[in-house]
């Protein structure tokens, strides 16, 4: 129990809130609000996996980074309560598990896997030579949505590229505001983010323009599928959540900037997804 629970401390079991949500929103928005409910099980396997071997991945190439962080000293593989090789066999059963998984929905799904799986394996490395780093992360999260669409369509279609669009300008856009707090830190050890290119003032403001498009995306799929008010319910809930998280933060003070803040993000994403699974009766 001490090893699972390690392992689910190291792939940060509770954000799944930010990822899967949208995947099984995604799901609805592509069947017309009655998706096959094997496949939804298959999407909700092979995300997962796929997100826990991204967050192991980061975890591996941050980890001489987030030894020196004293905000991360919580985490299982900084503390050493699992080594580099379990998680690397983690990973190469996380991969497994998603390859399996994904083979068993339509072959679109298969052929397009290595192209939805270059963000999250190149993202743990952007931070070290662009400050939009923060963006590859966003479209890391945005394979979910894509991937629930092609697997109940079998196809790419233009509601589904602006939906992953907002989701990764969502994710994006807070990754720069939670960043934004370590800007000495990155300074200090070279590292790139938005905050150590344009300062914290800088970084925010950008963080925020995102937030605007975003939400002006999730507006644009909802009138492209036709979906009713109780959509539009949940996108205005979600900007009400972005704009106070946006109001609590200011560049020389990020002392609001905790683990409620970071899980308060996921009300985004839940709240979309209720409101359009339950549009879909």
């Amino acid at each position: 129990m001490s090893k699972f629970k390690a392992h689910a401390n190291n792939v940060a079991l509770p954000h799944t809130i930010f990822s899967l949500p949208f995947a099984l929103t995604s799901a609805f928005m592509a069947a017309d609000g009655h998706p096959d409910f094997w496949t939804v099980v298959l999407i909700v396997v092979a995300i997962t996996s796929a997100r826990w071997a991204a967050i192991a991945i980061d975890n591996l190439a941050d980890l001489k980074y987030d030894r020196l962080q004293p905000r991360l000293s919580y985490r299982a593989l900084v503390r050493g309560e699992i080594s580099k090789g379990e998680v690397l066999i983690f990973i190469a059963v996380c991969l497994i598990v998603l390859v399996v998984t994904v083979a068993q929905l339509p072959p679109i799904c298969l052929k397009l896997l290595p192209v939805a799986a270059i963000p999250f394996i190149i993202y743990p490395f952007t931070k070290r030579f662009t400050p939009w780093c923060h963006l590859f992360l966003g479209l890391a999260i945005a394979m979910a949505p894509a991937g629930a669409w092609v697997a109940l369509t079998g196809k790419i279609s233009l509601p589904m590229i602006i939906l992953c669009v907002a989701v990764a300008l969502w994710i994006g856009a807070f990754d720069a505001v939670y960043g934004a707090q370590d800007e000495n830190f990155d300074k200090r050890h070279h590292l790139h983010s938005l905050a150590t290119k344009y300062g914290a003032a800088g970084a925010l403001k950008i963080a925020r323009s995102l937030h605007v498009v975003s939400i002006i995306c999730f507006i644009i799929v909802g009138f492209m599928l036709g979906l009713d008010k109780l959509y539009f319910v949940g996108v205005l809930i979600a900007a009400v959540a972005l704009i106070f998280q946006h109001a609590i933060v200011r560049p020389n003070d990020f002392s609001q900037v905790t683990q409620a803040y970071f899980m308060r993000n996921g009300i985004v994403s839940v709240a979309i997804f209720i409101c359009t699974c339950l549009r879909s009766d």
